[in-house]
């Protein structure tokens, strides 16, 4: 199963319409995460017609975000892994093990907010945040996440520059 992982997306002053880099991987993705900070559900439906989307609501998403789906937290099993999503991990201090506490079952964690591209393991947990690939703000790129995961195993896990 390929997963692509998006956040902080930040429609309309960012993102206008799928960025062409962008639209490449979703093209070849099973199922896309957003981590939050979506701004407008218009980019949810866009997202949906490459395929199937679940999103977590970010400090910057409305109404129309909730009603298009998007709870506080969410926990899905993908392929067999069992993945915890959240927008706002947290301080940097103590992560691994605050997010291990708030989904004790999860094999890995998908987290946005600080648009910091991260993928880290600790306190028994993966913990993976894609970046934003529209507002990279002092990143030098702007970045998504690319899962592979197998039989319950995720096989592969990347950070992609698209900008």
């Amino acid at each position: 199963m390929r997963v692509v992982v998006l956040s902080d997306t930040h429609a309309p002053r960012y993102w206008k319409s799928c960025p062409p880099r962008v639209a490449e991987h979703l093209r070849e993705a099973d199922v896309i995460l957003h981590a939050g900070d979506v701004c407008t559900a218009d980019v949810l439906d866009e997202l949906a017609q490459y395929a199937p989307v679940h999103v977590v609501m970010g400090n910057n998403d409305g109404p129309d975000v909730a009603a298009w789906g998007a709870p506080e937290t969410l926990q899905l099993t993908l392929d067999g892994l069992t993945v915890g999503m959240i927008h706002d991990s947290g301080h940097k201090t103590g992560r691994t093990g605050r997010m291990r506490k708030r989904f004790p079952e999860a094999d890995l964690v998908v987290f946005g907010h600080s648009h910091i591209p991260m993928d880290q393991t600790g306190d028994g947990v993966r913990i993976f945040n894609p970046g934003s690939p529209t507002d990279r703000r002092r990143q030098p790129h702007g970045t998504l996440g690319v899962l592979d995961i197998e039989d319950g195993a995720l096989t592969d896990a990347r950070i992609v520059n698209v900008t």
